[in-house]
This record gives structure tokens, sequence and C-alpha cells, in this order.
């Protein structure tokens, strides 16, 4: 079973940073793919970016260019480094295993970009 606690988000005007954290508990954590999701008011959650157990890494075209996964495999924790943020990309942030694990789904982190 894993646990999945995020950290990170806050308040931001548009075309700052911030960096998000998800600290995993388990032992599979270093063997399997890991995500960021993300949920929009009225809208379903979507992917937003994924990176292999070998650190292998894909986007969504709406943050390619401006976010970037990486994981410490060591620590267990995946990060999600947001620069060039724009008010589209407020929404609660999730991580998850890839494909996700519905019972390890978290609280998230509230992401809210300013205009």
């Amino acid at each position: 079973q894993v646990q999945l606690v995020e950290s990170g988000g806050g308040l931001v005007q548009a075309g700052g940073s911030l960096r998000l954290s998800c600290a995993a508990s388990g032992s599979i954590f270093s063997s399997t793919a890991m995500g960021w999701y993300r949920q929009a008011p009225g809208k379903q959650r979507e992917l937003v970016a994924v990176i292999t157990k070998g650190g292998g890494t894909n986007y969504a075209d709406s943050v390619k260019g401006r976010f970037t996964i990486s994981r410490d495999n060591a620590k267990n924790t995946v990060f999600l480094q947001m620069n060039s943020l724009k008010p589209e990309d407020t929404a609660v942030y999730d991580c998850n295993t890839y494909p996700a694990f519905p019972r390890a789904w978290g609280q998230g982190t509230q992401v809210t970009v300013s205009s």
C-alpha cells in the first residue's frame, strides 16, 4: 500500500514559481512510475506530468517547457517544479502512481495563480 502526502502549494502571481513535493510511504515507490495530477474547479482531474522509475519524463502539452518533474528514490519523494505559472494552472495538485492507484489519493495541495 502507498500513502502520499503533498506539500508546497500556495498563492502566487502569474509568472511566478512553486515547487511541489510528494512524500511517499510504502515499498513500491522506487519500482513504479509516478505522476502529478491536477483538478481545477468544475473540471475533471488531468494528468500533468509522469516520471518513470528510471527517470524518463512526459508532460501534458499545457505545461511542457514550464514544469519539470523529478524524483529522489532514496527519499521516496517526487517533485514538480512549476515556472511561468498562469492563472489557468490554478487547481488542486495531487501525486499518485502512474497509472493512478485509486486508494492512494492524498489530500493534494492547492495552487492558486493570480493574474
